[in-house]
């Protein structure tokens, strides 16, 4: 699953149809409405400046059943699992500042959705996807809408230049190299102004030399690609530019990576994943590695890496090693670093701090929802595994101290060395005859099962033949069963059968000292039991705080532009921005939110008003309105 959870159920269209016409989930509709549950949440609007409410797919539900059918057709493997040397990834977020017209082109971006979506507008002349690719030009470098806008010294795409070449100065000595992925304005034949080639420019006048540096498009060839990658792995190579479709899968130059830049963010959280493997790799010869991401705030950027979160919650949810759950949240480590890089994408400090407090409620209610586990874990311990186990250790103590009790009683030694021993209805006091008379009882074993063939000591002799190890074990049955394994010496084999007896009283201790330990168990999980979830009052705390964002936050679609009691005045850089985007929703249909009201009406208050809309809108009922009824 790289994009959504629809591609689950297109693998197992294509690889269990005949599993999923018995389950009846041919359809998606039944497949979606047994194994995906929606939530609503306030998200942040794809011009990077507004919020609106998104109800969506967000988490798997029945996922048991879910991974029971799908393991009959993919064994999942993830990296947990493997556990393969790889370097510690360091994940650095460098967020820069928009300039003036940036925001003055992110505002324009929300007139041109809202006109779209008022269908005031061609699409012939102006659509979403219009926006989208202006959105993301906007975020990169505002010199991508216009080449004679002035170069921002503190865009992104100069912190990046910045960074590769304090890092290419720092590792010099060892020739380290550095990666720097950005899948939009790619290099370019016809002049246009790109920022591939305008960090290249760049870093050659800071004074790295040009054959240090590479683009991968300019290997188009698969000779010139290992060629190239041959250079990087060298050092020859020092840094290496690329998209996520050229660089990405295949890209095996991890022996010398010591950085790797995301300058901008892909629509897939697999394509992010595909870059980081690229230096998180086995074979590279550095312990740690550095991963630096680039984002403008308020702009395009921050819905980019909301998206790639919101579809990384499902995807982890499938994609791991853990056993499945009944049902799965969406929080994982992965999503939630992407949304630690939406909340410092974000310009309001109120939707700053509401997705840090969603990041931070998610962690807490994660941690809570383990502490509960580990208290029904220990709740069904103290109900039926202690005292199960306890029983039954007390059972095995009276079992061995009654088979020692039984030996005592039981054993003559005589001249020859042994107790009596009776096989097959003879009593033998000599050791090699006894020896002999077993081997001899074994050759008539003609199955598997277990067959009584004497006594000795008190004790039944049971011989069974081992077809696993291929070879005969015998088995000394009293209130115990004691066991030891035959070999073709007729004087050893009664020498295993009398050490199986002289383990007994060890076997007893080692009994006794787990008995003890259950009894320790059971008051410690008691103690364990009456402990609350220590973070219950910052969970409580802040789930509060969230709830009051949330509520200051929503957006009433038919407002207009008239404040109203309740209302939350945004920055001034944003106000018009949001007053359009609310209605407006290029990828999906808008549910509006509500302000909550200070005061809650009554039923009746309530009802009173929708019959005050429904003349508002309709008129009174008349009498030819009546008849019309009636009929």
């Amino acid at each position: 699953m790289t994009n959504s959870m629809t591609e689950l159920y297109t693998v197992q269209r294509y690889l269990q149809y005949d599993s999923l016409i018995n389950a009846n989930l041919q359809h998606f509709d039944s497949w979606a409405s047994t194994f995906g549950d929606t939530t609503t949440s306030v998200e942040l609007a794809p011009e990077g400046t507004g919020y609106r409410a998104r109800t969506r797919f967000s988490q798997f539900q029945n996922l048991p059943e879910l991974m029971g059918m799908f393991g009959e057709v993919a064994d999942i493997k993830t990296a947990d699992t493997l556990d393969l040397p790889r370097p510690k990834a360091n994940f650095h977020t460098v967020v820069v500042k928009p300039t003036e017209i940036q925001k003055e082109m992110v505002k324009e971006l929300s007139k041109r959705a809202k006109d779209i979506h008022d269908k005031k507008v061609d699409s012939t002349v102006d659509n979403m996807l219009k926006v989208t690719s202006d959105g993301r030009k906007i975020g990169l470098d505002q010199r991508l809408i216009n080449p004679m806008l002035p170069d921002d010294p503190g865009s992104k795409v100069n912190a990046c230049m910045e960074n590769i070449h304090r890092i290419w100065e720092e590792t010099a000595e060892n020739r380290l190299t550095q990666l720097c992925f950005c899948d939009f304005s790619t290099p370019n034949s016809d002049g246009r102004f790109n920022v591939y080639d305008d960090i290249r420019d760049k870093l050659i006048a800071k004074g790295i030399p040009e054959s240090e540096l590479a683009f991968i498009h300019e290997a188009n060839t698969e000779a010139q690609k290992k060629e190239l990658f041959a250079k990087v792995r060298s050092g020859n190579v020092r840094v290496l530019f690329g998209s996520t479709f050229k660089c990405g899968a295949g890209t095996n130059v991890q022996d010398r990576l010591v950085a790797l830049h995301d300058l901008d963010c892909p629509w897939r959280p697999a394509d992010l994943e595909q870059r980081a493997g690229r230096i998180v790799r086995q074979g590279n010869m550095n312990p740690e590695v550095d991963i630096f991401r680039y984002c403008t705030e308020s702009t395009f950027d921050s819905y980019l890496f909301q998206t790639v979160e919101k579809k990384q919650q499902f995807i982890s949810q499938i994609m791991t090693s853990k056993s499945p759950v009944r049902s799965c949240e969406d929080v994982d480590e992965q999503a939630l670093s992407y949304a630690e890089i939406k909340a410092l994408c974000a310009g309001n400090p109120l939707i700053k701090e509401k997705m840090q407090l969603d990041i931070d409620v998610a962690k807490l209610k994660l941690l809570q929802s383990e502490h509960r586990n580990q208290q029904y874990g220990l709740q069904d311990n103290l109900m039926t595994h202690f005292p199960k186990q306890i029983e039954t250790h007390k059972g095995y103590i009276e079992g061995f101290k009654a088979d020692i009790s039984r030996l005592e009683t039981n054993t003559h030694k005589t001249e020859e060395g042994i107790s009596p021993m009776t096989i097959g209805g003879k009593t033998y006091t000599d050791r090699g005859e006894a020896g002999a008379a077993l081997l001899e009882a074994c050759k008539s074993i003609t199955t598997t099962e277990a067959a009584k063939i004497g006594k000795y000591r008190g004790f039944d002799i049971l011989i069974s033949f081992n077809t696993l190890h291929q070879r005969f074990d015998c088995d000394l049955k009293g209130s115990m069963t004691h066991s030891a394994e035959l070999g073709t010496d007729s004087f050893g084999n009664i020498t295993r059968i009398n050490n199986a007896f002289d383990k007994i009283p060890q076997r007893l201790r080692s009994v006794e000292a787990k008995l003890q330990t259950l009894n320790e168990q059971v008051v410690n999980a008691q103690a364990e039991l009456e402990k609350p979830f220590p973070l219950e009052a910052e969970l409580s705390e802040k789930s509060a705080r969230l709830a009051e964002l949330d509520a200051e936050l929503n957006v009433d679609d038919n407002a207009g532009t008239e404040e109203r009691e309740g209302d939350v005045k945004l920055p001034e850089h944003m106000a018009e921005a949001e007053t359009s985007a609310a209605k407006t929703d290029p990828f999906y249909n808008a549910q509006p939110v509500e302000a909550i009201p200070k005061h809650k009406p009554s039923l009746l208050e309530s009802l009173e008003r929708g019959a005050e809309k429904s003349r508002a809108l309709f008129g009174g009922v008349t009498e030819k309105s009546k008849q019309e009824v009636i009929i």
